[in-house]
């Protein structure tokens, strides 16, 4: 489906109902709002059929940012964290999502943070999934040595510096993202916008939201893989730190990196669906 909000186009799919028969009525239930990585090279696909189980709980609804997957296409020099994270509140405007629960993925994390910052009040949670507020080259050169070595560490260093590197690099590079990444076949689902991926890289390169994180007034969860390279312990640590006291939870897994569903699905599983109850219970 697509909705025009915010001056763009967005794709969105809808998996699990809204309301439900309880007895004599019909009860509201939690909407999850999923928001992807990039830049340029994500869509909503590769949360699929992985976090289908949360329709036990609420309705998951899977969106494409602008200039991403299914999403309208604009001039990519113009695209920023910011816009992303109004269209976010636009489009749960327009589609009648009150008090959404908004899951950023890493880049989505991103869109997230600001979407919580910018429209405070109007999330009943969020959920900031193996992300950051500051990208920092040293802590993320540090997280693929950790894991990967000097040379997969150099070779990370070079991408996220914006130079170049073939695809035979890139590949070590993600190989060592977690335990676990997408496979080729989820990765071929894919629907990828070369344009927007190297001003997307700009835009990281210069992200600096810390300062954001205190006008966030929503209870937020924040998870990380402990063996993320990319986006560290570290930095979800700085994000607790950065938002109003006693609003955060931070958890971080043993024996998972970036995607960190795939690595460790039951004890994932649990973690969020325990939030997203206790979240929504007291929204």
């Amino acid at each position: 489906m697509r909705i025009d909000v915010n001056g763009t186009r967005l794709w969105f799919d809808v998996d699990g109902p809204a309301l439900v028969p309880d007895g004599p009525r019909m009860r509201q239930r939690p909407t999850v709002v999923l928001v992807h990585g990039g830049p340029g090279g994500y869509d909503h696909s590769y949360f699929k059929p992985h976090l289908g189980y949360l329709t036990e709980l609420a309705q998951v609804v899977y969106l494409d940012l602008r200039d991403h997957g299914r999403s309208g296409r604009h001039d990519p020099t113009r695209w920023s964290f910011e816009v992303c994270a109004d269209d976010v509140r636009a489009f749960c405007d327009a589609v009648g999502i009150d008090r959404p629960v908004v899951l950023g993925h890493s880049l989505g994390g991103f869109v997230a943070i600001l979407y919580g910052a910018r429209h405070p009040g109007h999330a009943a949670a969020l959920v900031l999934q193996s992300t950051m507020a500051r990208f920092d080259l040293d802590r993320v050169t540090e997280g693929f040595r950790t894991v990967g070595g000097d040379v997969v560490a150099e070779l990370a260093r070079r991408s996220y510096r914006g130079d170049p590197v073939t695809d035979e690099e890139w590949a070590k590079v993600f190989a060592v993202f977690g335990p676990r990444v997408p496979d080729p076949d989820e990765l071929a689902r894919r629907l990828g916008n070369p344009d927007v991926a190297g001003p997307g890289a700009d835009r990281l390169r210069e992200l600096d939201i810390v300062d954001q994180l205190a006008r966030i007034t929503c209870p937020t969860l924040v998870c990380v893989g402990r063996l993320d390279p990319i986006t560290p312990v570290a930095a979800s640590e700085e994000i607790m730190d950065g938002l109003p006291a006693g609003l955060g939870r931070l958890e971080a897994l043993d024996g998972a990196g970036h995607f960190t569903w795939l690595d460790q699905p039951d004890r994932y599983r649990s973690i969020l669906t325990s939030f997203l109850s206790s979240a929504t219970r007291t929204a």
